[in-house]
């Protein structure tokens, strides 16, 4: 599999990833896991920022490619494997069906920046 092939692979794999973390037959530490490499895929803020020339986009290209790789080893397959045809079918035209997904990220940086505001004031 060739670097392209790769990247449109882990595009899909990401929102499967979330939903193997909703589903009950995912073991307990493969959903950490899950919740844990959707949080740092959403997440603007890296382990090394961005503006770090080369560093800065390691994290992009090795650590979230290696969370995804670890969390989809501790599913079982056939969950995982059902979980990539929902996570096909989650787009349709181009547009994502399921858009409040985004409300629990939307939320933990909403609190953020509320008690960042209130330290500083």
């Amino acid at each position: 599999m060739n670097l392209k092939e790769r990247a449109k692979q882990l595009k899909k794999d990401i929102p499967a990833v979330f939903l193997a973390l909703k589903k009950k037959e995912t073991p307990w530490h493969a959903k950490i896991l899950a919740a844990l490499t959707i949080g740092y895929a959403f997440s603007p803020i890296d382990l090394i920022p961005d503006f770090i020339p080369v560093l800065g986009y390691l994290d992009d290209v090795i650590i979230l490619p290696l969370m995804i790789a670890v969390t989809i080893k501790m599913v079982p397959k056939e969950i995982f494997e059902q979980c990539r045809i929902e996570s096909e079918q989650l787009w349709e035209e181009g547009n994502h069906k399921k858009w409040y997904y985004a409300l629990p990220i939307l939320l933990i940086w909403g609190i953020i920046v509320a008690l960042l505001i209130k330290a500083l004031m």
